[in-house]
């Protein structure tokens, strides 16, 4: 095995390794423990999952690594959870939260105001890094919640620091994970500020469509698709009868069926017409 893994791995295992590493993780931490601890959300852990047996590595999205890079992930990893659906897994303001990889299931990020309105900034399919922000932040500017029953991998946030300082290749891959979010905002915000409301509902529909694809989702162009037509609202910023009366025009011109919580798109070409979105190239990306 890789020198520097071993060193890394074995550093990991180091009493309090990650406090002597950086002081500003120690004030942290005792700035946390003054405070009572947020409550956690209900979940079932599911340990001894390893990385070296996982599935969704497997996947034709994801770049493979090699033995060493999973020992190392596999070092890392602190948990392996189930989560009901409609469960925060991470929420605004948490001060503890930790890093998750979804394992299966769909999840949800979004930012809420006062009175209740939100913004669904994006969402988050199994491969996705979830909370990379909460983790370096002092606490979560937004919340993450389950669309779906959920498993997430757990990775500790006081280990985030000293990956970006002893583990360079795996620090790059978290930043390319979290480059990517930022593109899946770009192109939603692109979708809010210039789409009609016919483009925005195609748009997201065939980029949740190629996602679930490029994951091996979908079968006979059909895939689970657990949105409402809320969801859909508070994505795209429309109110909930524009977004029921366009989701009913789009499925009355053919682009797509809708039936059980199952999406068939019927007409690709003709969505990507609609949606002013068409395809590009999708790399292999990493995966934690």
């Amino acid at each position: 095995m890789c020198l520097q893994y071993l060193r890394f791995c074995a550093f990991l295992e180091a009493p309090n390794a990650a406090i002597e590493t950086d002081h500003r993780l120690t004030l942290t931490s005792r700035s946390a423990s003054s405070k009572p601890a947020p409550s956690k959300p209900a979940t079932s852990p599911r340990r001894g999952v390893s990385c070296f047996e996982c599935p969704l590595r497997l996947r034709g999205a994801f770049k493979q690594k090699s033995e060493d890079e999973i020992a190392l992930i596999n070092t890392l990893k602190i948990d392996h959870r189930r989560i009901a659906s409609g469960t925060d897994i991470i929420h605004g303001g948490q001060e503890d939260a930790e890093l998750f990889t979804l394992f299966s299931g769909w999840a949800l990020r979004y930012k809420s105001l006062e009175d209740g309105r939100r913004q669904i900034l994006n969402f988050i399919l199994p491969g996705d890094l979830i909370g990379l922000q909460a983790a370096l932040l002092a606490a979560a500017e937004y919340t993450v919640e389950a669309l779906t029953d959920v498993e997430v991998c757990v990775f500790s946030r006081r280990h985030v620091w000293m990956i970006f300082e002893k583990a360079p290749q795996l620090a790059y891959d978290i930043s390319w994970l979290g480059a990517r979010d930022e593109g899946f905002l770009d192109d939603n915000l692109t979708s809010v500020g210039q789409r009609t409301a016919r483009e925005r509902i195609a748009a997201l529909v065939l980029g949740l469509y190629r996602r679930a694809d490029n994951l091996g989702l979908v079968q006979n162009k059909t895939f689970l698709f657990p949105l409402t037509r809320q969801h859909i609202a508070d994505a795209l910023g429309l109110s909930l009868v524009h977004t029921i009366k366009t989701w009913s025009t789009l499925r009355k011109a053919g682009l797509f069926e809708f039936k059980s919580g199952q999406l068939t798109l019927l007409n690709p070409r003709l969505t990507e017409a609609t949606a002013k979105f068409y395809d590009r190239e999708r790399p292999l990306r990493p995966i934690l």
